[in-house]
């Protein structure tokens, strides 16, 4: 037989993943496998199944504890002995790979698997010499992998209640460069949107989800696990947050949910997915944790949330949007580090079908959305323009018939736009049922739409001629002056207007008016 060297223990520990946190992430995978197991023969109820994460940063200590069934003391040498020969199941086992439990090795000096199965009053544990380990891996020396694994390894059993069933996993002094590891808020905010957890009960539009997932007739896997007794949960919210100097503001809100199907060549379920519809202001800043289209396989996240991003006509594409994506078909396989799928057809296809929908669909919606809103955005200037015109007709505060004349024109230009917005709209197929149709309500609300429209439409033009002969001039109230004086103010205010910045300009007129009344 071939010699196994040391270096594929490296490569499955220290070479294994680019973030420490991903130890979290597979403990809980293998406890969320042992719990449905322990359902499925009635050991306990999914209401009763817990994954319980403890840490305790001054002492530099993890422990991953679950429920479950535990492991038998008559295989657990051999299951928890060998390396990469895993009884699960590929497509069904969320976990298959049998190399998962090893990670802890990287990020502490011991790591420890303690269990007890239902009904044997044992307790059976298995300590790694996780600092000897690398510690051999660095000698200059062709250690075998049996070698390392006989030195760090061993085995030992002490009494326990027979009525007992969990597996631990405890990881003691954690190394000084993964300290992150036990910084309980990230640890935290990390496993809301990694691990398969429940939605939170704040994120109104949940059972929108369920409902969907019922109908297609998908089984979204949830668990509860706890990080020093408090529940995660996924952070969604409706509520989209921006920087404002110190402080957070609401900019934009998701309205509604819109899901769709990815079927295969043999009409069966590919992959399904929700997006949230909101105004589609901008691309949603990263003070919002949950934003991304998010890739999940189990219910468990694959990557980060840019995985999708490459499927996207542009790359800023997917941070327009906040939403998940279900992976369902069995041969859509998580590669080892879990942050995409292995390379075969099904992927290929997968991609194929999320490029069409990102580019046809996706793309299209926030891109219409924008000019959706720039109609709107029309209205309120001509709206504004005939409302400047009118005050400063009103209150004599042209400063002369140039400038009365510019601002006719402006107001005009404003008008002719706003119409040509109106019918703009009506190229858009805003039908109840599209996801533009929400877009554009969402949009209509905040601009007051229905009204906006109205005022412009009904906003008549002021009468050139009648306004020329009104003689609404700033020079008129300043009944002090000569004809020849209210001439040279008149060149002077004129100056100003087009040198100065408009509220600058608007500022020293308005002192030249009551200086000279």
């Amino acid at each position: 037989m071939a010699t196994v060297g040391k270096n594929i223990l490296e490569n499955l520990t220290t070479g294994m993943y680019s973030d420490s946190t991903v130890i979290y992430r597979e403990y809980i995978q293998n406890a969320c496998d042992q719990i449905d197991i322990a359902v499925k023969q009635g050991l306990m109820s999914n209401a009763d199944a817990m994954v319980d994460i403890f840490i305790d940063s001054s002492k530099r200590y993890i422990s991953i504890k679950d429920n479950a069934t535990g492991v038998k003391s008559s295989v657990f040498v051999e299951d928890l002995g060998d390396i990469a020969n895993s009884n699960k199941e590929i497509g069904k086992n969320k976990g298959f790979r049998g190399i998962g439990r090893l990670c802890g090795l990287a990020y502490c000096k011991t790591l420890r698997f303690s269990t007890s199965f239902f009904g044997e009053p044992i307790r059976s544990i298995m300590i790694c010499d996780a600092k000897k380990m690398r510690a051999m891996l660095m000698e200059n020396k062709k250690y075998t992998l049996d070698e390392i694994w006989d030195a760090i390894v061993s085995f030992e059993t002490v009494t326990e209640e027979s009525a007992e069933h969990y597996f631990e996993v405890e990881m003691f002094d954690i190394n000084h460069e993964n300290t992150d590891l036990l910084d309980e808020k990230k640890v935290k905010e990390y496993l809301s949107f990694v691990a398969p957890v429940p939605y939170k009960n704040t994120f109104i539009l949940r059972n929108q989800i369920y409902n969907h997932a019922k109908v297609i007739n998908y089984k979204i896997d949830e668990y509860c696990v706890k990080v020093n007794g408090c529940q995660i949960f996924k952070e969604y919210t409706t509520k989209l947050k921006e920087n404002v100097g110190a402080n957070l503001k609401n900019y934009d809100e998701i309205s509604k949910l819109e899901f769709h199907d990815f079927i295969d060549g043999k009409g069966e379920l590919l992959a399904w997915m929700w997006i949230g519809l909101s105004r589609f202001e901008k691309s949603i800043p990263k003070i919002n944790q949950m934003r991304g289209i998010r890739l999940r396989s189990s219910n468990i996240q694959l990557g980060n949330d840019d995985v999708l991003q490459k499927l996207f006509k542009e790359n800023r594409g997917n941070y327009y949007f906040v939403g998940e994506v279900f992976a369902v078909s069995k041969e859509l396989i998580p590669n080892s580090q879990r942050d995409y799928f292995n390379e075969n057809e099904a992927r290929v296809l997968f991609e194929d079908k999320l490029r069409e929908y990102f580019y046809d669909v996706l793309h299209k919606l926030y891109y219409d959305a924008n000019r959706i809103k720039n109609i709107y955005k029309r209205q309120e200037e001509y709206i504004s323009k005939v409302s400047e015109y009118k005050k400063k007709s009103d209150e004599n505060g042209f400063v002369d018939e140039a400038a009365r004349q510019k601002m006719q024109d402006e107001m005009n230009r404003a008008k002719q736009e706003a119409e040509e917005a109106r019918r703009q709209l009506g190229k858009y197929d805003l039908s109840d049922e599209t996801p533009l149709a929400e877009v554009h309500r969402s949009i209509g609300r905040k601009f007051d739409a229905e009204n906006l429209v109205r005022e412009a439409t009904d906003t008549n033009v002021v009468d050139e001629e009648a306004d020329t002969k009104k003689k609404s001039y700033i020079t008129a109230t300043m009944s002090k002056l000569s004809r020849s004086e209210r001439k040279l103010v008149s060149r002077i205010l004129t100056i100003i207007t087009d040198i100065a910045p408009k509220d600058v300009a608007e500022m020293i007129i308005e002192k030249i008016k009551e200086e000279l009344k």
